[in-house]
């Protein structure tokens, strides 16, 4: 069903830590409006879709949102690589790291475990697709306010790159939406 390359859609080498972003960008992980919200609702919802393209539209951009959740947590782990105990403690990643050391746990950046309910699916495809493309949006949102919350290169293209396929995915569901109201599907 799927290739996997085993490489990132985007290029990830960060070379300073930055324990605050890193617990910023848990909202992208495991957060409502993450990427792994995303990935599950979009693939959940290609069963219910009326016609092929619609199918593999959802299948597809389901499937970038995994590669997506993918490119999240090799960020944070590189915006965490070497931190202390003191250090996570003075980020706010004490609770993180009691239950689970560096390694990442799908939370948003409050520290509420993901939960299914981040996710919609109601059998009517428009409904979905309206659904689908309010998502993008919420993300694309997130990820100019993760922007705005640092000035390290390093951080600023993968989310940039993140931000452009919100952009681009919001297109995509919108051109499938008008393509079902103009023919009646």
């Amino acid at each position: 069903m799927w290739k996997y390359e085993k490489k990132l859609e985007y290029p990830i080498n960060i070379k300073k830590k930055d324990l605050k972003m890193a617990k910023a960008m848990l909202a992208q992980y495991g957060g409502p409006y993450g990427e792994m919200a995303a990935a599950l609702q979009y693939l959940n919802q290609r069963y219910t879709m009326p016609d092929d393209k619609g199918k593999a539209l959802l299948t597809d951009i389901g499937t970038e949102e995994l590669a997506h959740i993918e490119m999240i947590a090799t960020m944070a782990i590189q915006l965490m690589q070497g931190a202390t105990v003191d250090e996570l403690k003075n980020a706010g990643l004490e609770g993180n790291f009691a239950q689970h050391d560096s390694a990442l746990f799908p939370t948003d950046a409050n520290g509420v475990p993901f939960t299914a309910t981040y996710t919609s699916t109601t059998g009517d495809y428009i409904a979905d697709l309206e659904s689908d493309m309010a998502a993008e949006q919420r993300a694309r949102a997130t990820y100019e306010h993760l922007m705005d919350m640092t000035n390290d290169p390093d951080v600023l293209g993968p989310l940039s790159f993140l931000r452009q396929r919100e952009v681009i995915h919001y297109q995509r569901f919108k051109e499938l939406r008008n393509y079902y109201l103009e023919n009646k599907m």
